[in-house]
This record gives C-alpha cells, sequence and structure tokens, in this order.
C-alpha cells in the first residue's frame, strides 16, 4: 500500500508540472489568437494541426501514439475554442439567429390542440396520440407524413404527432428528412410497444391467406413470422392501420394485414396470430412536432441538428463540447444531404435545458464549430 501511495504521490507532481505547461500553453494560444484577430485570420489552420498531431504522435513513439493523438486533438479544440471566442466566430451563424429568434416567439401549449398524425384510426400513430394528449384530443389522420408537416404550415393542425425511430428497425429516414426541411419544433415525446396482430376477414384462416399488406417497416418487423410462410407475398403500403382498413373493405379470405389489435377491433377482423414480431419489446418513439417553439414543465431533452464540414476530427471535436461540459448525448443519427456525396446532417439530443447557463455555451460553441445549426426544441423526456 506504501508503494501505491508513493506512485500515485509521483502522479499528483506530473499532474501538476502538466498543468503548469497548460497554463502556459494556453496563454500561447491566446496571444496566437489575438495575432489573428489582428490580422484577420481564420481560427482553422486544418493543414497546420494535421502536422502537429502527425508531429506529436511521432514523439509519443508506436505503443502511445492513439493516445497522444487523442490528447492533442483535445487539447487543440480547447485552444481552438479559446481563440474563437477572441475573434467571436459564430456570432453571425444563421442557426444561432434562427434560434434566438425563435426563443423570443415561444408559445405556451396549445388548450384544445388540433392533431394529425399519419395514417388512419387504428394506426399505433392514433395511439400514440391518444397517449400523449388523451382520448380528447380528437387526432385526425392524413394520408402522408409531408401532408402532417403541410397541416401545420397551413394552420390547419397545431401538432404533429410522427414516428421517429424503432428499437427493432431504427431511424425512421423520412421523419428525419422533414425535419430538415421544415422549420418546426420537437415539443414532446411518447412510446407506443408495437404488438403486431395478423387479421383477416371473417372465415378466413392461416392456409387461405395468399398475400400479407402492411407498412414496410411493420413486414419488416415481422419477416420472421413471414419467412415461415414463403407461400404468402407480403405487400407493403403506407401504413399498419390503412391496411386493416383495406383488408376489411375487399372481405378477401385470402388477404391479411398485419398491425395493433386495435385495428382489428375497429375494422370487424379477426386476429389469426398475436405477438408475430420478432422483438417482444419492439417499442416506437414518437415526437411531437410543432410550428413554434415550447417550453413544456419538465423539459429535460435538447435536440439539435447541424451540418460540419467534410474533415478528419470535424466530429471528435463537436463530441468533445458535450464532453468537456460534463453533458450526456443521448441520440447521434447522421443523414446523408442530397446532392453531396459522403456529406451528412447529424441529429444529435442531449440532456438539458435551454435556460441553463451551461447549454447556452454549448449552443454558442456549436455556433462556433459547425457550418450552420438549428434547436429543434427542448422537452420532457419519456422513453418508457
Amino acid at each position: 500500500m506504501d508503494q501505491l501511495q508513493h506512485l500515485r504521490g509521483q502522479i499528483d507532481q506530473v499532474d501538476r508540472q502538466m498543468m503548469d505547461l497548460f497554463r502556459q500553453r494556453m496563454e500561447l494560444t491566446r496571444q496566437v489568437g489575438l495575432y489573428k484577430a489582428e490580422h484577420n485570420l481564420p481560427v482553422l489552420d486544418q493543414e497546420r494541426e494535421r502536422q502537429v498531431l502527425l508531429d506529436k504522435g511521432a514523439l509519443a513513439g508506436p505503443a502511445l501514439r492513439p493516445a497522444a493523438t487523442i490528447l492533442f486533438q483535445t487539447i487543440m479544440a480547447l485552444s481552438r475554442r479559446q481563440q474563437r471566442d477572441l475573434l467571436r466566430e459564430g456570432a453571425e451563424n444563421p442557426g444561432l439567429r434562427r434560434y434566438l429568434q425563435a426563443r423570443s416567439q415561444i408559445r405556451p401549449p396549445v388548450a384544445h390542440p388540433r392533431v394529425v398524425y399519419q395514417g388512419v384510426p387504428g394506426a399505433y400513430s392514433e395511439q400514440a396520440c391518444l397517449n400523449f394528449f388523451g382520448p380528447q384530443s380528437g387526432a385526425q389522420g392524413v394520408e402522408q407524413f409531408e401532408h402532417a408537416f403541410e397541416a401545420l404550415r397551413e394552420g390547419r393542425a397545431d401538432y404533429a404527432v410522427l414516428p421517429m425511430e424503432n428499437s427493432s428497425t431504427g431511424a425512421i429516414r423520412q421523419i428525419y428528412d422533414l425535419l430538415s426541411q421544415f422549420d418546426y419544433f420537437i415539443v414532446g415525446e411518447t412510446t407506443v410497444r408495437v404488438e403486431h396482430c395478423l387479421m383477416a376477414p371473417p372465415g378466413a384462416s392461416l392456409d387461405t391467406i395468399t398475400h400479407v399488406y402492411s407498412h414496410e417497416q411493420g413486414l419488416f418487423q415481422c419477416e420472421q413470422y413471414l419467412a415461415a410462410h414463403p407461400n404468402w407475398r407480403a405487400v407493403p403500403q403506407a401504413d399498419t392501420a390503412g391496411s386493416a382498413q383495406m383488408v376489411a373493405a375487399s372481405g378477401d379470405v385470402t388477404r391479411a394485414a398485419i398491425g395493433s389489435e386495435r385495428a382489428a377491433q375497429l375494422y370487424g377482423l379477426q386476429v389469426l396470430a398475436r405477438g408475430i414480431n420478432h422483438n417482444s419489446q419492439n417499442t416506437t418513439r414518437f415526437v411531437v412536432v410543432s410550428p413554434r417553439m415550447e417550453l413544456r414543465e419538465g423539459a429535460d431533452k435538447i435536440s439539435t441538428v447541424f451540418l460540419l464540414p467534410h474533415e478528419a476530427g470535424s466530429l471528435h471535436e463537436i463530441l468533445t463540447i458535450f464532453a468537456m461540459r460534463g453533458l450526456n448525448v443521448v441520440k447521434l443519427e447522421s443523414r446523408p444531404l442530397p446532392q453531396r456525396s459522403w456529406e451528412y446532417m447529424f441529429f444529435l439530443e442531449f440532456n438539458g435545458h435551454l435556460d441553463q447557463q451551461v447549454t447556452s455555451d454549448v449552443l454558442h460553441e456549436l455556433a462556433q464549430t459547425t457550418g450552420d445549426f438549428r434547436v429543434l426544441g427542448n422537452f420532457r423526456s419519456n422513453l418508457e
């Protein structure tokens, strides 16, 4: 134990030396920042940083090269942050102006909201509306996801409830794309446990079925069950409940649908099999989208979207911002940029509240380090 304490004491001594050197380094980089400000030079010199990382890795030797690279990436990110504050880089980022404008126009939750979802009664999206707004919401279905956003744009709805991701099949790409296109906000979230049923008109049986209809996600989530019936043809449709509605209207015992048991009850179909999705914990996360920003009680999750330059280390720098502030990143999703090969838009969610100083600091740093960014909303986490 005495030897361990001795070694720890030596480490503390080295750390004090490192801290003295760190302070010296940050003072030097501050002076570099002042020079850049005086001569109108940008903070980031990518070629210079690349060479510095190569040199530091070589000094560390083969065994410590990866660790040394990570260490100096972090140190250099802190230096860039210091210099950007000196140069006020990012102050004119359009995303920062857009966020401040949205904050000035925050509205309280609508008392008697008009709510839309994609699908027809019996859809899991309708259940999400009931979960979040209660049975009094009188939610209305629309045919396509885009139509829900259009209803918000045209003032025909106050909120849209839309599926964001599924625990079995991942992100629902259309929603991410639409959120990037429309300048709207996430004000809430809820989850719905998905238990798919195979349903068909009265008189049907597993032997009479030849075609099975559902949303492509529903078919995928039940692919193991469907694989056990190779003679059935799976036919993708716009949504699960709409498939049930169509099958019921046909009265054809060769047709079946995959959807919720509530859909079977609503459309008079008999359930031939329950729980046919291969993941018994299958859950879909839904988000509540609003044309105006809101800050509801208990808001503890912030959603952002940003573009990054196609450069090595750019995402690492973003993640460092959150790590250095002690903020927990809970979601990171990327979507390709149309007509820009191998460049991506990132959706990132982290725990926090917009009224906290640490959040203001993070958003300022995002404005400094991204080409453009948006705050999609601050809402209460509700992932059950």
